[in-house]
């Protein structure tokens, strides 16, 4: 069995669900070690009052083969975030992949809400979830993977730079923490490709979530019983995509190559050849500008 993260550490920040149990995931079972960090917990739930905890991610990760661990984190508590590298650092003495998967804005914005109607402190709470929770995470990380050469950092966020740039993204600040993770992705790539590391925008696409399963009130067996009434859903795919593209990224040698430059999950599968868990390749955003935004109607031939 191949093992081509064994004797990595990773530490997957937001990886209570979603992308970011699906990157944790298949980091282990490449064989990482992977530290998984979120607010929800088996004793507390954060604000999403959701079942998903990190414990069960870390659970998950060791029995696809890794060793997880799972450390309860606020990120935007300095002080938390400092104590959790310095435990990576003791207990490990290194770190060789970062994930900055940190959303948690869902239950925050409004659907094509104009700014000077979108409830403020939502807005405002959205931006520090999705941006300074990112930046406070890499400040106190990045010594530790720049530690040994070839760490790579992966910024998440939803939509590639070339869809976002010419696309309105469900209100201002909605898009402006898109754009701002692509950009952040950028601006590390400049500080850390001369010091002999990598960081990318990384963008999964329609994400099967649990949230987004659960919002349509089906399950993952069964998920193409929401085709009836969202027939473009049709390009969905499994949070575990997202993390092949990150076990596919962390194990190429030649990682460098990608530096600053935005990512998708789609794009990934064609370069590195691995599938969706059924097998599949969903290319979501190339189906989004030409089939879901032109008002065609859905037909996955050629996108899956």
């Amino acid at each position: 069995m191949s093992r081509p993260l064994e004797g990595k550490i990773a530490l997957v920040a937001g990886a209570t669900r979603g992308a970011g149990r699906g990157i944790a995931v298949e980091l282990g079972a490449a064989r990482a070690t992977v530290y998984v960090t979120g607010r929800s917990t088996r004793a507390r739930r954060s604000e999403y009052d959701r079942p998903e905890t990190v414990e069960d991610t870390a659970d998950l990760v060791t029995a696809a083969g890794g060793h997880g661990i799972a450390v309860p984190v606020d990120h935007l508590e300095p002080g938390r975030v400092r104590a959790l590298i310095d435990r990576v650092d003791r207990e490990q003495g290194r770190l060789d992949v970062l994930v900055n998967d940190i959303w948690g804005g869902e239950h925050l914005f409004e659907w094509d809400t104009p700014v000077w109607e979108h409830d403020l402190d939502n807005g405002l709470r959205l931006l520090r979830l999705a941006v300074e929770t990112h930046l406070v995470t890499s400040h106190h990380a990045l010594p530790l993977l720049l530690r040994r050469p070839g760490g790579l950092v992966v910024e998440m966020t939803d939509g590639t730079a070339e869809y976002n740039r010419d696309t309105y993204r469900v209100n201002l600040f909605y898009d402006l923490a898109k754009a701002s993770v692509l950009r952040m992705a950028f601006a590390l790539g400049h500080e850390l490709g001369p010091r002999g590391a990598t960081a990318v925008a990384l963008t999964p696409g329609w994400l099967r979530s649990e949230l987004m399963l659960d919002h349509f009130g089906v399950r993952e067996d069964n998920w193409r019983d929401a085709l009836a009434d969202v027939p473009h859903f049709a390009i969905s795919e499994t949070p575990r995509y997202v993390g092949r593209a990150v076990a596919a990224l962390a194990a190429d040698p030649d990682t460098a190559r990608w530096n600053g430059r935005s990512l998708s999950s789609g794009a990934l599968a064609r370069e590195y050849g691995f599938t969706d868990l059924d097998g599949s390749r969903p290319d979501a955003w190339r189906y989004l500008a030409e089939v879901q935004d032109r008002g065609r109607p859905a037909d996955t031939t050629g996108y899956r």
